[in-house]
């Protein structure tokens, strides 16, 4: 893909920074990056260092003599394959959705017939504000493609939707909009207008500011599906415990740590149509966390007092308005699989169960899986199959029992 040609324009924010590993990962691709650096992005990164990774020179000035010369703004909007606005700022997409052209970045997006792509960071109030939505709405209906934003710790202390898309996410979806995929932002597939929410990864239980109670899951599974569910068109919110895993592309990811903040955020992210629990949440938690690291005296251990921590599969399936109209369980069991998930079933009052042997070494944690599905009806049992492969049969049949 030597070939194609992409102009960044790296808005004014916090997350510019993030604009010089995505031009990293491009430029090892073999994607040509020509730089719009605007006066606000100029005052997160330097024009050196942007220079420096696209190997190309950056452009600022509407008013360049040298530039306009040539007409430049003309020219820029017109050489590349595809416009990346990283970060995208209130402020860009507002001058964007109102055809403003006041600044080079601005008259450019204006002048351009090529796709534009923008990675949204901001902070959460304005991301919520009814301004912003409808300069949104009118990006999305001119045709303008988003990736993001997060949901997230922000540098400015507060949390929630606003925060830009790590650059891999953004990376990805750069590489299938150039190899004429779907822009992100358009919904097509039998999932399209539904919403789901999946949870993904292990919980972490703090004991004190330094332990905590964990598992081994490594979120593989749950990111797959809430990937595969995206493929579909599905609107998909994947609740994430601690994991090393970027968000897929077209999912908004919600990062948590504990079992209750996992249960607050599926709450928060009804209603839907959908809701995938995948997460292997601990059973428990310490009944007190020490506020400061618990030392070891020579003496015998201290006492770990547990409780018991919320149910997250049983909420969500509990009868009532708010009730997904399908509800999917996994059970990660090490014996009498199909039997603990039946019980499982009935107990938690879901309608299916995903359930899988993980006594088998490399299951937790690896790339592949062997899956029973439990169900009212009976067991039907899958052939050991990569994860990716487990999610996309399951997305198909969760948009068949949707349809």
């Amino acid at each position: 893909m030597a070939q194609k040609q992409i102009l960044l324009i790296v808005g004014g924010g916090v997350a510019a920074y993030k604009a010089l590993e995505l031009t990293r990962l491009l430029r090892k691709a073999g994607v040509g990056v020509r730089p719009i650096l605007t006066q606000a992005g100029a005052q997160f990164v330097t024009p050196l260092s942007l220079a420096a990774l696209a190997e190309d020179k950056v452009y600022s000035e509407l008013f360049s003599l040298t530039d306009e010369a040539e007409m430049g703004h003309i020219q820029l909007s017109r050489s590349a394959d595809l416009v990346v606005v990283v970060p995208a700022t209130a402020d860009l997409m507002a001058k964007a959705a109102h055809g403003l052209a006041g600044d080079l970045a601005s008259t450019t997006l204006l002048a351009t017939d090529k796709p534009v792509l923008m990675a949204p960071a901001m902070n959460v109030r304005m991301w919520e504000h009814p301004a912003t939505k409808r300069n949104l709405a009118t990006l999305k209906a001119d045709g303008v493609a988003f990736v993001g934003p997060d949901d997230g710790a922000m540098a400015c202390g507060e949390h929630g939707p606003g925060r830009m898309a790590e650059p891999a996410v953004i990376f990805e979806a750069i590489m299938g909009m150039l190899a004429g995929k779907s822009a992100p932002a358009i919904a097509q597939g039998p999932l399209a207008g539904r919403r789901a929410i999946v949870t993904a990864g292990p919980t972490a239980e703090p004991i004190d500011p330094v332990r905590y109670l964990t598992n081994r899951s490594s979120g593989k599974q749950g990111y797959a599906i809430a990937e595969a569910l995206a493929a579909l068109g599905c609107d998909v919110t994947l609740v994430s415990g601690p994991t090393a895993l970027s968000a897929p592309t077209g999912v908004k990811r919600v990062q948590v740590e504990t079992a209750r903040q996992m249960l607050a955020a599926c709450q928060a992210a009804l209603p839907a149509d959908l809701a995938v629990c995948v997460a292997a949440v601990a059973d428990w938690r310490p009944a007190d966390e020490g506020a400061v690291k618990i030392k070891k005296t020579g003496d015998a251990p201290p006492a770990l007092k547990l409780v018991e921590n919320p149910d997250i599969l049983a909420t969500l399936s509990a009868p009532g308005p708010a009730r997904p109209r399908l509800v999917v369980g996994f059970a990660a069991e090490t014996n009498d699989v199909e039997a603990y998930a039946q019980a499982k079933l009935a107990r938690k009052g879901c309608d299916w169960i995903v359930a899988n042997d993980v006594s088998a070494p490399g299951v937790m944690g690896g790339d592949d899986n062997t899956v029973s599905i439990v169900s009212a009806t009976g067991v039907e049992r899958w052939d050991k199959t990569a994860k990716s492969d487990v999610a996309t049969r399951l997305a198909q049949r969760m948009a068949e029992a949707l349809a």
